[in-house]
């Protein structure tokens, strides 16, 4: 169950990998009243329910999480202030960073040091009382704790008793600590994300509880989260790593991304989901998407492992309106489910890219939406209307679609181009309701020569989620250079967290990383340990480096950073042939715009389409839950598993 900002989507997958998929408008007061309409619609029983939800990204981006405090070492209050020092926008002076989610006034100094190796200034009794009276006076009182003392990722013990005296003290008061939550070097870092974690576990544990006791009455067998790494927890688990969920619902349209990409034999994609809110852009490098533990969510430094996920405001329902200085823009305000675009006649005045869509009839007004929802024409044409920067309403569609697809094509060079990797040698993976619709468009302004769009493109989100893993990230610091490392040394230094994945995923695969780097350097780059050898480690760090940024100098020092374990176990795999697929020809055509010029364009039922069929563009496919565009000058072609690959044609 994939709940978005416009709509709820639903993949049922049963036993033998058959899909069912449900799709219904979002309730944003209450998500769970969607969720459980999709739920009920459903002609089977649920052994597991996979859920990926908003509940943490919302909370940070309107900030609506608990009251917190921070009690970190004496002299390093101001650390979330300080941040890295950097400018929130380089070229605009007067741009500042989000505040810090802890207010000044609520951060609380500890008497108390240790360094890189070891304890430089005691931690007394008589300090711990005094910290724990502190937090107990402050007025009004948190409603969570966040821990980060100096150092805590390698010398712990410090933090362990102040953890526990403030549990013993305040018991229904949750409470963060950095040697848990994130317990690996780079201060400011470690201690955004404990106070994140603070700040969320509250509203998420509160969410997960209530959804839990809920979905049990409805007879589910065992209710998983997914999380920004791309597997799933159990809703105990996930309510003590909220910081985890920041990028839930996203990071399972990813994993279905790769598992079309190996229906079809692609493992390097591009990959754009676009929503009604917003525009996901994504990467499957080698058959697995690529991971990030360095990234900001809603401008606060988040550094846990996640599917790299470069998000603009650029989806279906983002309004377009001109600026002072009369160009047109697109987002990031969003009209969302409710009101929604003008087109969806609930109440919606505002331009939406969705409205130019339909205005340019790329959607077909007796086509119904999600959930029978229903486009209105005229009340598209009447929104674009009101921006008064043209007479033609298809003329201003065409700039709003322009516009959205600048947007989305920036995106997709920061998680490729920025990263080295050239997107002319990757393949371009469009979905949800509104991304196919533009596959063509922004594989061409990447110089792209293929695009695919996966079956059920509506609901990939939703079907990666019922395919994820379940999986445990672990971590700990090393810091050590990689010349003079002994096969024993690493071996030893891995166990602790490979005995905890075991424990934690019975059964399951477990996979060891390393972060590594040139010494001195200030950025690491995570590589696969497939040996206990040290020096097979630094080869593939800088077999890494060299693809990743051009160069790898053999005669400098390698440092291994982090150690990391991932413990998994597969998920389900979806059967996406079906014998059903019988379409060979288009049902209509009907005149469309593209680049302000009017074509014929054929339409095909997306869903139904059999196996071997070639399309030329200009084409509509139009499916239950999304529609893609062929323009002129590309050709699809259907494969078995039901995905249309177009290339140039």
């Amino acid at each position: 169950m994939d709940v978005g900002g416009t709509f709820t989507d639903l993949v049922a997958l049963t036993e033998d990998g058959t899909i069912e998929v449900r799709k219904v408008v979002t309730t944003p007061v209450d998500p769970t009243l969607a969720l459980f309409k999709a739920l009920d619609a459903l002609s089977v029983s649920i052994d597991v329910l996979i859920h990926g939800t908003t509940i943490a990204t919302n909370a940070l981006l309107e900030r609506r999480g608990a009251r917190i405090a921070l009690v970190t070492t004496k002299g390093f209050e101001d650390l979330l202030w300080l941040r890295r020092q950097d400018r929130a926008a380089l070229y605009e002076l007067a741009r500042d960073h989000p505040p810090p989610l802890v207010a000044r006034s609520d951060v609380v100094a500890v008497a108390e040091r240790t360094g890189p190796e070891g304890v430089l200034e005691p931690l007394g009794q008589d300090e711990v009382q005094r910290v724990v009276a502190a937090v107990r006076a402050l007025s009004p009182a948190p409603e969570a704790l966040a821990v980060a003392l100096l150092f805590a990722f390698r010398h712990p013990q410090h933090e362990r008793r102040l953890v526990a005296a403030l549990r013993d003290a305040l018991p229904d008061t949750p409470i963060a600590a950095s040697h848990e939550v994130l317990p690996v070097f780079r201060e400011y870092e470690r201690a955004s994300t404990t106070t994140v974690e603070a700040y969320l576990r509250p509203k998420v544990a509160a969410y997960l509880g209530r959804l839990e006791r809920e979905v049990r009455a409805r007879g589910v067998g065992t209710l998983r989260v997914m999380t920004s790494s791309g597997g799933t927890l159990p809703p105990g688990a996930a309510a003590t790593r909220a910081a985890s969920l920041a990028l839930s619902g996203p990071a399972g349209g990813v994993v279905g991304a790769r598992l079309v990409g190996a229906a079809v034999g692609l493992s390097d994609l591009l990959t754009l989901d676009m929503g009604g809110t917003s525009a996901d852009a994504s990467l499957v490098a080698g058959g697995a998407p690529l991971a990030d533990s360095g990234g900001t969510v809603a401008g606060l430094a988040l550094a846990l492992p996640a599917v790299l996920i470069e998000t603009v405001s650029a989806g279906g329902g983002s309004i377009a309106r001109v600026d002072e200085g009369g160009a047109l823009k697109v987002g990031p305000e969003s009209a969302g489910a409710v009101p929604g675009p003008a087109c969806y006649g609930r109440g919606g005045e505002r331009p939406t890219v969705t409205d130019a869509c339909l205005v340019l009839r790329w959607l077909d007004a007796q086509h119904p939406l999600a959930d029978a929802v229903r486009l209105d024409r005229a009340a598209a044409e009447h929104a674009l209307g009101s921006l008064g920067v043209a007479s033609d309403p298809t003329a201003i569609a065409a700039g709003i679609v322009a516009v959205a697809a600048a947007v989305m094509a920036r995106a997709l060079k920061r998680v490729s181009v920025a990263r080295g990797l050239d997107p002319r040698r990757m393949t371009l993976l469009p979905f949800g309701g509104a991304g196919p619709l533009f596959g063509c468009q922004l594989a061409e302004a990447l110089g792209m020569r293929t695009v695919v769009i996966p079956p059920h493109p509506g609901a990939l989100s939703a079907l990666g989620l019922a395919s994820a893993a379940e999986r445990v990230d672990l971590l700990a610091s090393f810091h050590r250079p990689i010349d003079g490392l002994s096969s024993q040394d690493l071996a030893t230094a891995f166990d602790p967290l490979l005995d905890d994945g075991r424990s934690q995923v019975p059964g399951g695969a477990l996979l060891r990383y390393a972060d590594c780097r040139f010494a001195g350097q200030g950025y690491e780059v995570t590589v696969p340990v497939t040996s206990d050898d040290p020096q097979r480690v630094g080869n593939a760090f800088l077999v890494e480096h060299r693809a990743r940024f051009g160069h790898a100098r053999t005669d400098q020092a390698v440092e291994l950073v982090n150690l990391r374990v991932v413990a998994l176990r597969e998920g389900p795999l979806p059967r996406f042939t079906d014998a059903r697929r019988g379409v060979q020809r288009p049902g209509a055509s009907r005149p469309i715009t593209l680049r302000e010029t009017r074509v014929s364009a054929s339409v095909w039922a997306l869903d139904d389409l059999a196996a071997g069929v070639t399309i030329a563009g200009p084409a509509i496919l139009a499916g239950r839950n999304a529609t893609a565009l062929i323009e002129p000058g590309w050709r699809g072609t259907v494969h078995p598993c039901g995905a249309v690959l177009i290339e140039r044609a």
